[in-house]
């Protein structure tokens, strides 16, 4: 169910001249319940808009000459009507709820406020108090409907197990007698087994003798291959120091092979760094000589300049 907000009532002080004088105005009171009345407006219309029909608060009876009625449709026929009483419980709810607040938002224009509201709120209260019996009254009903259903369905149990009793009487029969001759079966492969034993012990001895001639002649073939095993195995030792001997004078000839190359290296590469180095030597003095004969005939033309100066000017 939907409740209005608690609102905080106006207090009041008492003035010279006995005069009670509200703290703030009135118009305060007014705006602060103006939201609470219109969502208890909203919730008020709602339940109006689909109005439910009032239905009698006793549960159906079901007549018991109503054969064609089954029990599905009278659980439904039911179940309908507490929906629509606990419809109409809640919308009767909104509806005093509505009421309070329009009549809490009145007493805010009236001069004993705290008065107005006491009486608005008893009004309220004792509506309230009938809903609530009726809600207790309807959830008792369901109560009682749900536990009549428990029990009509415990006794249609009952009745479907009477039913079953002889098929399950005859299958536990049925099956006693197959454990019976189980029983019986297992007894006669006892008995076989026993008549049978002395057999199964001469064969197991027969079967213990071969095992150890097996083990006797497996031995002996073991001691032959394990000499020829002993010559193979001598044999490939053998093989293999002579190969492992054989690579050790191969790598040992490559290895003097490639220390002489190294040093054939060695004095080729020295050859052709003194080689280089003379090379140099020569440039550099080529480069000096033709420094020296540029640096000669760069004098040569500077006196011939100086010269020709000079003859330039005793001509003037």
């Amino acid at each position: 169910m939907f409740r209005c907000l608690q609102k905080t009532l106006t207090t009041f002080r008492l003035l010279p001249g006995s005069t009670l004088v509200p703290t703030r105005p009135r118009q305060d009171a007014g705006r602060r319940t103006a939201a609470c009345l219109a969502v208890c407006a909203i919730v008020l219309c709602a339940s109006v808009s689909a109005p439910v029909k009032a239905q009698d608060h006793t549960a159906p009876e079901v007549s018991p000459d109503a054969s064609d009625t089954s029990a599905a449709g009278v659980q439904a026929g039911l179940q309908a009507d507490f929906e629509a009483r606990q419809k109409e419980l809640d919308r009767r709810t909104a509806e005093n709820n509505y009421r309070y607040g329009v009549a809490q938002h009145d007493c805010y224009s009236t001069f004993f406020v705290n008065h107005c509201i006491g009486k608005a709120r008893d009004r309220m209260r004792v509506v309230q108090a009938d809903i609530r019996s009726q809600q207790l009254k309807l959830d008792d009903e369901q109560r009682a409907e749900r536990a009549r259903a428990r029990d009509q369905q415990a006794a249609l149990q009952r009745a479907q197990d009477a039913a079953d009793a002889p098929q399950r009487a005859a299958n536990e029969a049925r099956n006693a007698a197959a454990f019976e001759q189980k029983q019986q079966q297992h007894a006669l492969d006892v008995q076989q087994r026993a008549a049978e034993a002395p057999q199964r012990a001469a064969n197991e001895q027969a079967y213990a003798q071969k095992q150890q001639q097996h083990a006797l002649a497996e031995a002996q073939r073991a001691g032959e291959q394990s000499q020829k095993q002993r010559a193979a195995n001598q044999a490939a030792y053998d093989q293999k120091q002579s190969d492992f001997q054989k690579k050790l004078n191969e790598a040992r000839q490559q290895g003097a092979q490639k220390a002489q190359e190294r040093t054939q290296k060695a004095e080729r590469f020295q050859q052709k760094q003194s080689d280089a180095a003379k090379h140099k030597a020569d440039v550099e003095e080529r480069q000096k000589q033709a420094a020296a004969k540029a640096q000669q005939k760069q004098q040569q033309e500077q006196q011939q300049l100086q010269q020709q100066k000079q003859m330039q000017q005793q001509d003037q």
